[in-house]
């Protein structure tokens, strides 16, 4: 009998653990809000609606700081390379991206500060500045461009939005973006295609100053990040000049981490800190 009361009161004690265990995780869970409905019907957004959803998508990736890993493959007809590194940003004036393998590009960063850009080589030892035109160049050879990664432009400033209805393939609807008069940069227009509820992108669509389809960004691998649902893989087309997909390439991002409002000091975006800890 004792040995039947002492097991009973070890399996309540068990019990009781599991239960405060059980209790603190789902206290320690962020709370996260319910997903909006899909909109029915877009064209009853409001200018101002409108206005909210680009600053979500400038933002998507965005915080007042963070702090992420990314791997970054691109896939070209006779070579394929796959890049690791570590991302960190404050606010949108601040960024650094650093390469962590593979080995022989190792410590090769990018560093952007206000409107400045400059890149770090460590196998000669030098930093170089990036001027403004090049901030559509391509970033490390892929077919994203130095603006894609530290994210320097916005759509709700450099862009009139313009609604153009369902989308059915992608399932949501669809958004024009054309560049305001006098805006630099490679794109007369983008289309983005968002989801059902508006929240996030399913596709761009990036249309260049003659009006040609030149690439086609895919958003997939919706992932939970803290409090916030992103997707987590980017994949990068690139087109023609005919409007075809150009064979046997692309590049495709991954952000494996992400912290979101992360503690980023403030010299951690310095040119002697750039230089020195490379």
């Amino acid at each position: 009998m004792k040995a039947n009361h002492m097991c009973r009161t070890i399996a309540a004690v068990a019990c009781a653990v599991l239960v405060a265990a059980t209790g603190a995780l789902a206290e320690d869970a962020p709370t996260l809000p319910p997903e909006p409905p899909p909109i029915v019907d877009p064209s009853k957004l409001t200018p101002q609606e409108i206005e909210k959803i680009l600053d979500r998508l400038d933002d998507l990736f965005r915080s007042k700081s963070s702090i992420a890993r990314v791997e970054l493959t691109v896939v070209k007809p006779r070579r394929t390379r796959t890049l690791t590194m570590k991302m960190w940003s404050l606010g949108e004036e601040k960024a650094l991206i650093v390469i962590e393998s593979p080995a022989r590009e190792k410590g090769t960063a990018t560093l952007k500060v206000d409107k400045n850009l400059w890149n770090y080589l460590p196998r000669i030892s030098r930093t170089i500045r990036i001027p403004p035109s090049m901030m559509l160049g391509s970033w490390m050879g892929s077919d994203f461009t130095n603006d894609d990664l530290v994210r320097e432009s916005s759509l709700r400033e450099d862009f009139e939005p313009r609604l153009l209805g369902k989308s059915e393939e992608p399932e949501g609807w669809t958004i024009e973006l054309k560049a305001k008069e006098g805006v630099v940069g490679l794109w007369d227009k983008i289309e983005y295609t968002l989801s059902p509820n508006a929240r996030l992108p399913l596709e761009a669509r990036y249309f260049d100053r003659k009006g040609r389809l030149s690439r086609v960004m895919t958003f997939t691998d919706v992932k939970q990040f803290g409090k916030r649902r992103i997707p987590a893989k980017m994949e990068l087309i690139p087109f023609d000049r005919s409007g075809k997909p150009e064979k046997g390439r692309k590049t495709v991002m991954v952000y494996k981490e992400i912290e979101f409002d992360a503690n980023v000091p403030e010299n951690k975006f310095s040119l002697s800190q750039l230089e020195r800890n490379r």
